[in-house]
């Protein structure tokens, strides 16, 4: 049975939150509207800052270097493989 997407997104955003609880750290989730759009553009601001990327596929991770050598790490089953190139298969080989 297909979820609404919608519902699956606010379900992850409940779950990461009640994690943070279980921490006692607190955490706000924003999953529409312009609180959303004003997170998204600094986000967008900030990687557009990134000077270089290290892609690690097997350790789940993709490390961005900003232009003042700091590193932020951003841990992801799917994002290092969508940033690997891809494997070239050569006919001539």
């Amino acid at each position: 049975m297909n979820q609404d997407p919608t519902a699956k997104i606010q379900e992850t955003a409940d779950r990461v939150l009640e994690l943070a609880k279980e921490l006692e750290a607190a955490g706000e989730a924003h999953i529409g509207g312009t609180d959303l759009e004003r997170r998204l553009a600094a986000l967008h601001a900030w990687i557009d800052g990134v000077k270089g990327v290290v892609v690690n596929p097997a350790l789940g991770r993709v490390t961005l270097i900003h232009e003042n050598g700091r590193e932020s790490t951003i841990a992801s089953a799917e994002l290092p493989f969508l940033m690997s190139a891809p494997v070239n298969h050569r006919s001539d080989a």
